[in-house]
């Protein structure tokens, strides 16, 4: 190849990462403006707890649709119709948020903008390892640096708006459109070349065959679990149609799928449960606690969305030193430990706290994707998105939804016990009539009530729920000394076999 070539061709990569970057860049302003618009939410449109968990958590499970369906497909549809789906995903969600009139109108436009961001990321991930095949995590890792730094913009301008005062949610919602019209814009003209697996010459049904049937249930049960709750289906019919799903998949495929990929499927889902679930909440989670420093709680996310920005940029040495499972594995201990120093921050600790979290979580998304790459290339886009489907399902459907049943819970049995000591009637007064959610039936704070609440019955609810708040931190501190001790012990593995490299598709 010519010196005139190679320029080319690198400026043509430069390019392309840019469209990839402005487009991850917009599925984080979706995030970030959804987090700190939810509290608007539940008062305009009377929500529970657990009811705008349920909104948070659309806001990333639909997400695995369009990921897992496009990545069977996106060698025929190519990257570039992927990414002109997204926009409009992203343009038509939009309006609906703006016309929203309940809980239902707010469901649907944020379910069809979680299509749109799986679509980015179906197009992003396989390209951006097609491009730069010879260091994946080092470029996988910058690519979702886009992530935290639409996080920081959004976050910044959201806020500089409630500084000003004045202004609907809405205005929030639609900063949502400067990034999408920016991928947009840069999408026009731009030439995308054929993914690496198919110009390695891999079949299609090897490329299923890597991922199989069984991590294609493990998707599917979680996909139909939701859409069984939406639609009112039992669980026996919702199951059963993972199973039909898995078995269509199965005779496409032929294979169970690799070992080591199943596990790595299950392991992406508590580490995005911590990443992406948590951030969902934390500027609810934290409020109480940054109320009292007379600073606004969106600015836990912004710092600690600083703090993964500068490290996926620069995450490509350590990741060479350290090998990319042994950076999970500190990934995982750092975020336990800031999640649980954060349940019982005050003041200066809260820094401290969101320090230790932040570092971890910067290494999830981008490394996971980069080791499932690296070790099973055959495995094409199928590979590397049915792995990020999983991770966006488990944080949709299971973790925001945790977090706010947490919170439901934790308030609703110290309301039992405040009952029981004083003998008030609080409990009657101020919980919802049942709803259902993923976990069950229960009760939660009628929050219409509670704004119009005595001073005196406010002061004990509050203080329930600044507790409760806590409580939930606690409980998904739990999910990264899990992975920590199992990515520990996959680096022992690796380390028997003679340590970990990445597959090159040829080798053998």
């Amino acid at each position: 190849m010519d010196t005139s070539t190679a320029t080319a061709r690198q400026t043509g990569n430069g390019w392309l990462f840019a469209t990839s970057f402005a487009a991850i860049t917009a599925t984080s302003f979706c995030f970030i403006l959804r987090a700190l618009v939810i509290d608007n939410w539940g008062v305009d449109f009377a929500l529970s707890e657990t009811q705008k968990g349920e909104l948070l958590g659309v806001g990333l499970w639909p997400f695995s649709i369009t990921i897992v369906l496009l990545s069977l497909f996106i060698d025929k549809i190519g990257f570039r119709l992927t990414l002109w789906f997204a926009a409009i995903c992203h343009i038509v969600g939009l309006g609906l948020l703006f016309t929203a009139t309940g809980y239902w109108s707010l469901y649907a436009g944020t379910f069809i903008m979680a299509l749109g961001n799986g679509a980015v990321e179906a197009a992003a991930n396989p390209l951006i390892a097609t491009l730069f095949s010879h260091d994946k995590s080092k470029w996988l890792n910058r690519l979702h640096a886009a992530w935290p730094g639409g996080m920081i913009l959004g976050g910044l301008l959201a806020m500089g708006l409630d500084n000003i005062g004045g202004f609907d949610w809405r205005v929030k919602v639609g900063l949502m459109i400067i990034p999408v019209l920016v991928y947009t814009v840069l999408l026009i003209g731009r030439k995308f070349p054929v993914s690496e697996r198919v110009a390695s010459g891999v079949d299609y049904r090897t490329m299923l065959g890597e991922a199989g049937f069984i991590s294609a249930f493990i998707l599917a049960a979680l996909i139909m679990l939701e859409v069984g709750r939406v639609f009112g289906l039992s669980t026996l019919i919702s199951m059963g149609g993972a199973v039909v799903l898995a078995l269509i998949y199965a005779f496409f495929s032929r294979a169970p799928g690799r070992p080591l990929y199943i596990l790595l499927v299950l392991l992406m889902m508590p580490l995005a449960v911590t990443e992406l679930s948590t951030d969902s909440w934390i500027s609810s989670l934290m409020a109480p606690e940054m109320a009292k420093l007379g600073l606004q709680a969106g600015w836990v996310l912004i710092y600690t969305s600083a703090l993964v920005f500068v490290i996926r940029i620069f995450a490509g040495p350590l990741i060479k030193w350290l090998n990319p499972l042994g950076v999970l594995a500190m990934a995982s201990a750092l975020a336990a430990a800031g999640l649980f120093l954060m349940a019982g921050a005050t003041g200066g600790m809260i820094l401290a706290a969101a320090t230790f979290y932040g570092i971890g979580k910067s290494f999830f998304w981008g490394t996971s994707l980069g080791v499932a790459s690296e070790q099973f290339p055959k495995g094409g886009a199928v590979a590397i998105n049915m792995l990020a489907g999983g991770g966006m399902l488990a944080a949709g459907i299971v973790g925001s939804v945790l977090l706010g049943a947490a919170q439901d819970n934790s308030t609703r049995e110290g309301l039992k016990r405040h009952d029981a000591q004083h003998q008030s009637a609080l409990t009657e007064t101020y919980l919802t009539q049942e709803k259902v959610s993923v976990f069950g039936k229960y009760k939660a704070l009628d929050e219409a009530k509670v704004a119009a609440a005595p001073e005196a019955d406010k002061a004990v609810l509050d203080g329930l729920s600044t507790g409760a708040k806590k409580d939930a931190l606690k409980e998904v501190a739990l999910l990264p000394v899990l992975t920590f001790v199992i990515f520990l012990c996959m680096v022992l593995w690796f380390r028997r076999r003679g340590g970990y490299k990445p597959v090159v598709i040829g080798d053998h």
